[in-house]
């Protein structure tokens, strides 16, 4: 990784803390909710947080660009989408 970028084939060049709009929209009702736990987590170093909605448990960008691919799931946080 570099300064907070993935750095495995195919990762895009945006920053982790900014989720790709196709996975949280901009007009998402808990947009600043779900990002100050996801960048709660990546300075924590936490795989992940629990999301304020569903309550399930979901990876941070930083967990997933470890993986060194997208896993194709449609993971919120995937550092491979565009």
């Amino acid at each position: 990784m570099v300064h907070g970028r993935p750095g495995g084939s195919g990762a895009t060049a945006r920053p982790l803390h900014e989720p790709s709009a196709a996975r949280l929209s901009i007009d998402h009702p808990r947009r600043t909710e779900i990002l100050e736990r996801h960048d709660a987590a990546l300075a924590e170093g936490a795989p992940g947080y629990d999301d304020p909605e569903t309550g399930l448990f979901v990876l941070t960008a930083a967990s997933l660009a470890a993986r060194g691919t997208c896993c194709d799931s449609g993971c919120r946080h995937c550092p491979y989408c565009a």
